[in-house]
């Protein structure tokens, strides 16, 4: 239970619900325990008097006792719904919340989290983790309030009947105690082993959807699902220890409150003899018995919730109490002037141990274009990383107008900053939704939108679609060629007017002429902003103000277009290579 606390919170914000439901739950069982007791009377009365032998008698008493009953049963019932209406709200309201706070959450962690986890991991722990919290927070608190204050009204009533009788017919509760202990433990135990494998088969399902096409185009079908095959076979085994262990419960409990049922029988048929007990408290003692066969027979249910919540709950916590490395406290106004600096930059990944940069030094200034080039692997993509803060850096200082880039406002900064990342990302949504959601701004007009897809030679291509703007992607833009997703997303970028602009080799998929046009665009202007480019094709690259040469994570050469070509290094051999391949 110690994972389930961090769930108290909530309790006190929806105390209301609790309060009023355990309110309801109290008046519902006072109803339901009244029952037996006007039984009891009803057929004491009648062993006892002599006025009940007449058949009119006898109907008479029977109407009124059945009225009687069921108006009890009413009243029972109405509370009864009334505390559903309140526990079972609480519990979806809470739901509400959990995935809210666990959603905000992923937002704020930063990408080194996202690289430590997998997607499906995470889908199954707002989804399935939360359902198996929701089903403690609402059937599993709304049984247990109700067994504890049927427990205690019940036995009140069974001692103010015979206190003897009592004590025999509650002695095989003290075995149920113990076997629900042991049968928690292991229902603990097997519940996380459960939750885990189905992260892994949520994994496995979502990383073969988005991959399908590659998956068709190598045949890899079979191999898929054999993998996936493997790891349900596991799932299943694991669910079936669960489930067995749960069936042994259930049979055991319900033959420990019938060996309480022909106890009271038994006994109290010996008292009755002996005129220590009436025979409408034996009635009465059947009813009590009964009306607790329920609440005792669910707690193997309520506590299979209960571990599985603990188990859920638990998973959900290691991510709620993770924090992000990346953190800005800076919440002052910050207006990009146009100037980055690396400064002895160094970078290790931390989960591969991997260095990517190695004291990397360079200066942009506003209206000025750097461009990144490299072979793939050679830390390119890393430098716009770091100028984003999606890491930080492990040695040497990222400077933004000459701060720090920990002191300054970062969200600020981002939100001035227009990035096209390598792996162009297109939401399942209309085209003209994709591109308003690089704006910072909601309020953006049709011309904006066209003015932004013509720079990004975008704009002929949407106009052969029939619905123009209002065309529907598929996932990930999967109905778009490669070229036309990258130049949407390159609109999408221009679309906030940023200061700053990163191209993270995103015309790697459009031909040399379309290069040429959405480069010569966004020339124009480059005098109100910081442009740099990562490519690894030099035709995206020449034309940029500086230029650096990656290899290994280092600065092997640096300079114009024309100066590394008369160096007759590196970069011209690239050049040369692939000048040889557009005559080809």
């Amino acid at each position: 239970m110690k994972s389930l606390s961090y769930l108290n919170k909530y309790f006190i914000k929806y105390k209301w619900h609790l309060l009023l439901g355990t309110l309801f739950t109290v008046v519902s069982n006072y109803f339901g325990v009244k029952m037996p007791v006007y039984v009891k009377e009803t057929v004491d009365n009648f062993m006892t008097d002599t006025n009940f032998t007449r058949v009119d008698s006898v109907l008479l008493l029977s109407l009124k006792l059945g009225g009687i009953y069921m108006f009890l049963s009413l009243a029972k019932g109405f509370f009864l719904f009334l505390m559903r209406q309140t526990i079972i709200v609480m519990s979806r309201l809470i739901e509400f919340d959990l995935k809210n706070e666990i959603f905000n959450q992923y937002q704020n962690l930063d990408t080194a989290f996202y690289k430590r986890n997998s997607t499906g991991d995470l889908m199954n722990r707002i989804s399935e983790d939360v359902s198996q919290v929701r089903m403690y927070l609402g059937p599993g608190i709304m049984y247990t309030i109700n067994l504890i204050v049927l427990f205690f009204m019940v036995i009140y009533q069974m001692i103010a009947i015979n206190p003897v009788l009592t004590f025999f017919v509650l002695l095989p509760l003290p075995i149920m105690s113990v076997l629900i202990y042991f049968v928690s433990t292991k229902m603990n135990s097997l519940s996380g082993k459960v939750q885990e494998e189905q992260s892994n088969l949520s994994t496995i399902a979502q990383e073969s959807f988005a991959g399908m096409r590659v998956i068709k185009a190598y045949s890899r079908e079979n191999e898929i699902w054999g993998g996936f095959s493997k790891s349900s076979e596991e799932y299943k085994k694991r669910t079936m220890k669960l489930v067995f262990v749960n069936a042994l419960f259930m049979p055991t409990m319900m033959f420990l409150i019938g060996l309480s049922t022909l106890i009271a029988i038994y006994l109290g048929g010996l008292m009755v003899y002996d005129k220590t007990i009436s025979l409408g408290g034996i009635v009465a003692f059947i009813f009590f018995v009964n009306n607790l066969t329920w609440p005792f027979a669910s707690i193997g249910w309520v506590t299979s919730l209960i571990q599985r919540a603990a188990a859920s709950q638990k998973r959900i916590n290691e991510f709620l109490e993770q924090h992000p490395e990346v953190i800005s406290t800076n919440t002052s106004t910050f207006e990009f002037g146009g100037k980055i600096e690396f400064s002895h930059v160094s970078f290790t990944y931390s989960n591969t141990g991997i260095q990517a940069l190695k004291n990397i030094d360079f200066t942009v200034e506003r209206g000025e274009t750097l461009a990144i080039i490299g072979k793939t692997g050679s830390g390119k993509s890393t430098i716009l990383n770091l100028l984003m803060r999606q890491f930080d850096a492990t040695a040497g200082k990222i400077l933004v107008d000459d701060k720090e880039i920990q002191a300054i406002n970062l969200q600020s900064f981002r939100d001035q900053s227009g990035v096209v990342p390598q792996d162009v990302f297109l939401f399942s949504d209309t085209i003209k939704n994709n591109l308003k959601f690089g704006s910072v701004s909601d309020d953006v007009s049709m011309e904006e939108l066209i003015e932004v897809v013509k720079q990004a030679h975008v704009y002929h291509n949407i106009q052969d679609f029939p619905d123009q703007f209002e065309t529907v992607l598929g996932e990930r833009g999967v109905n778009l060629s490669g070229g036309q997703k990258q130049r949407i997303s390159i609109a999408r970028a221009l679309l906030r007017n940023p200061k700053l602009l990163l191209l993270d080799d995103c015309l790697s998929a459009v031909d040399t002429e379309t290069e040429e046009t959405i480069l010569t665009n966004l020339k124009k202007m480059e005098k109100s902003r910081t442009t740099i480019i990562v490519s690894h094709r030099i035709s995206a690259v020449r034309n940029a103000n500086k230029i650096l040469v990656i290899d290994g994570g280092e600065v092997i050469e640096s300079g114009s277009h024309n100066e590394l070509l008369t160096k007759n290094g590196f970069y011209a051999e690239m050049y040369t290579k692939q000048l040889a391949e557009e005559k080809e």
